[in-house]
């Protein structure tokens, strides 16, 4: 039988080693699955609106709930890692020349920095649950590349709730986290399951430039600007092109507009999430001259990079199509021969938007 005295000692240390290396947000949640949680999975999944991203479809039954992943999971610790910007994430809204990349991509890829932090964080565990005298734990760690519902544990484990908008909101950091997750064979004691606090708002609901959300708390990837720039690799639906504006990777105005981001301090941000400067209001034009060799160095260490060099400067001629900028015209008219096909056709559609003029 495990000591629970000591065991609330190794879970009172791991908070503080969590938050030494840049969480800041540490929670924990019961490892059983959740009916609910996987009920409105499965809607949402029956309803379509994962769009094209098969692999949400693929291992529905594992992303039920920590259970069905690992039956030997005891508890969970969520984490959360802040990127609250300094700066408004809309302020380039208007301007006509530069692109808008979302704020969560401006700096190092969170996959690797939040990867490093939680197998630090795990080795700590291992050698404290040591010192402790317990038997060794195990453990398995999550960063969104697992079929793990981050944010649904993220309010179980009491860090957050998910907002209307779908993604989880904290009262101390707003809407701006990245969110992991450590399953344990270790029976931590569980926080509260956080209340909605969102009550009568829908500033996210009404922010939204393509009606993504068919509901409060129900999002229609197919119509969100995220998917449609990051995930899709097919042309962009017209009927979204010009809703898209500058926006050529991400989308931020639903996490924007949330009332609870005044409390979010920009000071709790980890140091790896600060903006690169290229990134911050990069120019459309120098972004549609990229080839391969160029986009893999200018967003070397970057999430963008996952995306690749065509689905990105198909996002740019988009951007160049809705700015009227008629100097941008020649850029994609060079284009509207490139090797890709999915290129090639946002090429011409940006051409005849440019060339069709206000």
């Amino acid at each position: 039988m495990v000591n629970s005295a000591v065991i609330r000692d190794l879970q009172n240390g791991l908070v503080t080693e969590a938050r030494g290396l840049g969480f800041a947000a540490v929670g924990f949640a019961p490892a059983a699955d959740d009916p609910l949680r996987s009920r409105r999975l499965r809607d949402w999944l029956d309803a379509g609106h994962h769009g094209t991203m098969g692999w949400m479809e693929d291992r529905a039954e594992v992303r039920q709930g920590p259970h069905s992943m690992w039956p030997e999971a005891r508890s969970v610790i969520a984490l959360g890692m802040s990127y609250a910007p300094e700066t408004d994430p809309l302020a380039l809204a208007d301007s006509s020349d530069r692109a808008r990349i979302s704020v969560y991509a401006q700096g190092r890829d969170y996959h690797d920095v939040m990867k490093k932090a939680l197998k630090a964080l795990a080795r700590w565990m291992v050698a404290e649950a040591r010192r402790l005298g317990l038997e060794e734990p195990q453990l398995k760690v999550f960063v969104d590349t697992a079929p793990v519902m981050e944010k649904p544990l993220g309010q179980a484990a009491g860090i957050g709730w998910q907002g209307k908008h779908t993604n989880l909101v904290s009262r101390e950091h707003g809407s701006w986290l990245f969110l992991g997750a450590i399953y344990s064979t270790l029976p931590f004691e569980p926080g509260d399951l956080h209340d909605d606090r969102c009550g009568s708002c829908n500033a996210c609901q009404a922010a939204c430039p393509t009606n993504a959300f068919p509901a409060p708390y129900q999002l229609d990837a197919r119509r969100c600007i995220s998917y449609l720039t990051i995930e899709h690799k097919g042309p962009i639906p017209e009927e979204f092109r010009a809703a898209m504006g500058n926006r050529i990777y991400g989308c931020d105005d639903c996490l924007a507009v949330c009332p609870w981001n005044k409390f979010a301090d920009a000071a709790a941000r980890n140091m790896s999430f600060l903006p690169r400067a290229e990134l911050v209001a990069p120019k459309l034009a120098e972004l549609l001259a990229l080839d391969d060799a160029a986009f893999r160095q200018l967003f070397s260490g970057s999430p963008v990079k996952r995306i690749g060099r065509d689905r990105f400067v198909r996002n740019c001629l988009i951007a160049a199509g809705n700015s009227g900028d008629s100097s941008l015209a020649a850029q994609a008219e060079a284009l509207c021969a490139d090797p890709d096909a999915v290129v090639a056709e946002a090429a011409q559609w940006a051409l005849a938007v440019l060339r069709a003029g206000p």
